[in-house]
């Protein structure tokens, strides 16, 4: 079986404030757009606190010094060195040619040379080792193919304490499972606007539902 795995950067912008600033970690931290228009990215404490993605500033301006989140305006080359950093860190743990650079905080990985009898050890292995070389912590999912490497990576960033940012879907029944326990929208390539069509009109409410409209020829994506 042909395993992909997908390493995703937690609050990337965040990630690479809080490198330099060691006392934010676990306190809420949040990165603004150009101008300082926008919220691009959140800490989990942030998330917790209800500051929202995308959300205009001014608006969330009272909630964040409500909770005393720190607020940094956008370093994108910062970010990019950091990205770089990781990339290069992936390229070295399993080739260069096994690494698809997918955005600046995400990469696809090919795992065929780990077999299927390690790959956990592996996603853990990828995991420690880009935090400890570069400081950046990711999440790691494992599966068969890249949307459901994304799916599996979605549920390790859910409960990161109980996955330890680290999920692998190998088994028939492990992506069942998975597929089940992922809404439709978070699946990769259905928007917002799609998968709210989908639960309005086909009662289409996880991933696993969207498999089955499409096996019996109900619906394309």
């Amino acid at each position: 079986m042909h395993m992909k795995a997908i390493v995703d950067c937690n609050s990337f912008y965040c990630s690479c404030e809080r490198l330099f600033l060691p006392h934010l970690d676990k306190k809420p931290v949040v990165v603004l757009s150009n101008n300082d228009g926008c919220i691009i990215s959140r800490s989990d404490e942030a998330k917790a606190f209800g500051v929202e993605m995308a959300g205009p500033y001014f608006l969330a301006k009272p909630l964040i010094e409500k909770h005393d989140v720190a607020t940094f305006s956008s370093n994108y080359n910062l970010y990019g060195d950091l990205s770089w950093r990781v990339m290069e860190t992936l390229r070295m743990l399993v080739g260069k040619e096994n690494v698809e650079v997918y955005s600046v905080d995400e990469a696809f990985l090919n795992l065929d040379e780990f077999g299927t009898g390690n790959l956990e050890e592996a996603g853990f292995r990828i995991r420690e080792t880009v935090e400890l070389w570069t400081g950046i912590k990711v999440s790691v999912g494992v599966a068969p193919t890249k949307v459901l490497s994304k799916v599996a990576n979605h549920l390790a960033k859910k409960n990161k304490l109980a996955t330890q940012c680290v999920v692998v879907l190998d088994t028939k029944e492990k992506i069942a499972k998975a597929l089940q326990d992922t809404p439709v929208g978070e699946v990769w390539g259905v928007g917002r606007q799609y998968a709210q069509k989908l639960v309005e009109m086909n009662a289409v409410f996880t991933a696993y539902d969207l498999t089955k409209k499409q096996k019996n020829g109900h619906i394309k994506t």
